[in-house]
């Protein structure tokens, strides 16, 4: 294995920093970028939110009462991820993460708290989240997706300890983005949850954040568990009955917002392909800046007049300040931008999945439907044979399927409803989200232009002195 630098690979780096090195994207992610505007200046917000209701016994967890309370108030409830630690060697090592949660929300028993989770505590929180409350027609917020690949490079990579100091690594610069775009999207998730009516009430939402011991191990999370591969099976089984089966949509609301969700989509990844390319383009342009204040601090030394020397010495100080203006544009395209777009494309297939277990639901009310009618049929042979034991099982047989059309229509009654709330508090909260997004992001590259200006305008005059 070669030699790593000694610098720890999740460390955070400033994004001011003389670093020339252009593919280190996370440079600002942690102290600099937050896609939530729920999390924008979380630290700060930690220490800013008002503590002024004591904990009270309100009524029991999923309760009418804890519903009511959650869903008339809004949840003043901040989460950050911080602290990625590897912990162990080997395959058998894994990342932990520092939740810390600071809340006035009656629910919980403390005020503040702090736990210690690994990657496939999130993961098993988010299937017990869709195991509840899908089949209600709850939109669930995507936990970032395990990444095989990743975690593998991961758990093979040496850590700080056993790293050489000599030399950079730019294996260790790539680990180090891995691991904080995956602390940042465990964060967003955590907080859209926290931000839920009815998700941040669950008890297990409440022990994920509160509980001092370990949590049970989330076997069944990883991709290469039996597990594993049932769920990938089930996702291609759930992929074909998406694409055989359509429902005759006598809702006009839904075939409007289908159609919306589909087209809102496409712009989406269109877009997301085009600021992937655009930070892409902007790392160019700062390893092209690098490679022009090389030139013109080799051309400065070669000249002999003071004044052009003078002149060119300083033009390659500003190509070298220009160079870190691109890369902290790259990372504004990319972690600003781009990781919001992804973020959105999961919450969409999340809205999609909502439909899919309406359509699920019908499924099932109509072949309860069905049966109904072949029991009546059944019933009505029967007493045209003059059979009363026939007669009998027919009868019996639909009073249990009636009780179950009955059951099939309330709960596809049920979930249409929900799923129309949950979209209306799910447009509300795109609205305020992409505006302060859209509005970071331009803040973001204001300052980077004006930045620019002033390193132009502080050069100017060597060059008028060029004689």
């Amino acid at each position: 294995m070669s030699e790593e630098p000694d610098t720890p690979p999740f460390s955070t780096v400033d994004i001011n920093n003389d670093s020339r090195d252009d593919e280190d994207l996370f440079a600002s992610a942690v102290q600099e970028v937050s896609l939530d505007p729920e999390v924008n200046g979380t630290r700060e917000s930690l220490d800013k939110i008002s503590i002024n209701d004591g904990p009270v016994n309100s009524g029991p967890i999923g309760s009418p009462i804890m519903e009511e309370i959650a869903t008339e108030r809004a949840n003043n409830i901040i989460i950050t991820v911080t602290e990625p630690q590897k912990i162990g060697e080997g395959m058998s090592s894994y990342v932990a993460y520092r939740v810390l949660t600071k809340t006035n929300m009656p629910i919980f028993s403390k005020h503040d708290f702090s736990v210690l989770r690994r990657f496939s505590d999130f993961l098993g929180l988010y299937e017990k989240l869709i195991e509840k409350y899908l089949r209600s027609g709850r939109i669930i917020p995507p936990a970032p997706e395990k990444s095989i690949v990743g975690t593998t490079k991961l758990k093979m990579t040496s850590t700080p300890s056993t790293e050489s100091a000599n030399g950079s690594s730019a294996s260790a610069s790539v680990q180090s983005q891995f691991v904080e775009r995956r602390r940042a999207a465990l964060e967003r998730f955590l907080n859209r949850v926290a931000q839920h009516p009815v998700l941040c009430i669950d008890p297990d939402f409440r022990q994920f954040l509160e509980s001092d011991t370990e949590l049970p191990k989330a076997t069944s999370t990883s991709a290469l568990s039996g597990a594993g591969m049932l769920r990938l099976f089930n996702k291609v089984g759930e992929t074909v009955n998406k694409i055989t089966y359509r429902m005759d949509e006598s809702d006009p609301w839904f075939e409007e917002r289908a159609a919306r969700i589909e087209g809102l989509e496409a712009c989406l990844r269109r877009l997301c392909v085009s600021c992937e390319a655009l930070a892409g383009e902007r790392r160019e342009l700062a390893a092209r800046a690098h490679d022009a204040a090389r030139a013109a601090a080799a051309l400065s030394g070669a000249d002999t007049r003071a004044p052009l020397s003078r002149a060119l010495s300083h033009l390659a100080d500003l190509h070298e300040k220009i160079e870190q203006l691109r890369v902290e544009q790259s990372n504004t395209d990319f972690y600003v931008l781009t990781e919001h777009i992804k973020d959105y494309l999961g919450l969409i297939q999340a809205i999609k999945d909502v439909f899919h277990e309406r359509v699920k639901v019908f499924q099932n009310w109509q072949h309860a439907q069905m049966q109904l009618t072949k029991r009546r049929e059944n019933k009505a042979k029967a007493e045209l044979a003059n059979r009363p034991e026939k007669i009998e099982q027919a009868s019996n047989e639909i009073i249990e399927w009636e009780s179950k059309v009955e059951r099939g229509q309330q709960e596809f009654d049920g979930i249409s409803r929900v799923i129309k709330k949950e979209l209306e508090r799910w447009d509300e909260a795109r609205l305020t989200e992409l505006r302060a997004t859209l509005l970071r992001y331009l803040d973001e590259h204001m300052k980077h232009q004006a930045q620019a200006i002033r390193y132009w305008d502080a050069f100017l005059p060597e060059a008028r002195a060029i004689k």
